[in-house]
């Protein structure tokens, strides 16, 4: 929702009118676009673990792509091409919440998040056992995260990724964290990217890249 309102003006994201911002009904038809896509590819089936930021948008962007889950009326995924493609779409990853994953964080009321206990009220699929307070203590209403603090996190994220035992693993985040870690791989030779364009380029709204990344 904020997206939408920050194309006009940057003073909407420091509303509380936008806090912890939820998708749009656009947002919602790229969630279902991606959806059909991740089962019509196959992708979705090869998927062994979601990791995903502890923010409304990007909740609801998992569990609606990688469960079809959270808002069944907004997300028609019920007519796939063939029969395979239903049957993948019963494939459901686990998903896990982590903070280190969050967009840039202070100042932007968008960017905070909600407590624990209402985001597992909301998404019962949804692991929260490695969040670590129920409040958000990392968000600072006066101060924006530093881009060198966004980076650190992305590379202690990529760390803590190395410890995980699954070999093909989702990460749905934002657009800001999400491409300073893309430039930490690139830069430091540890991914190939599978795409064409410039994988350092900032994310669209629900885009997905898959990248292979090496130790």
């Amino acid at each position: 929702m904020h997206n939408l309102e920050s194309d006009k003006s940057r003073d909407p994201l420091t509303s509380c009118e936008f806090f912890d911002a939820q998708l749009s009904s656009q947002g919602w038809q790229q969630v279902c676009h991606q959806r059909k896509d991740v089962c019509a590819s196959g992708l979705l089936q090869g998927i062994q673990l979601v990791i995903t930021s502890p923010m409304s948008r990007t909740l609801q962007t998992a569990v609606g792509i990688f469960h079809d889950e959270d808002q069944p009326d907004r997300l028609d995924v019920t007519s796939f091409p063939d029969e395979t493609d239903q049957t993948q779409a019963f494939n459901r990853p686990p998903i896990i919440e982590f903070e280190l994953c969050r967009e840039r964080l202070g100042k932007y009321e968008c960017d905070k998040r909600r407590s624990t206990s209402q985001y597992r009220s909301r998404f019962p699929a949804v692991d929260f056992s490695l969040i670590e307070n129920e409040e958000d203590i990392l968000w600072k209403a006066n101060e924006r995260e530093p881009h060198e603090d966004v980076l650190a996190r992305g590379i202690k994220f990529i760390n803590w990724l190395w410890t995980r035992k699954e070999e093909e693993i989702a990460v749905v985040s934002h657009g800001v964290f999400l491409q300073e870690a893309m430039i930490q791989l690139i830069n430091t030779n540890k991914c190939l990217p599978l795409m064409e364009h410039d994988p350092r380029s900032r994310f669209k709204n629900c885009e997905i890249r898959s990248i292979i990344v090496f130790s």
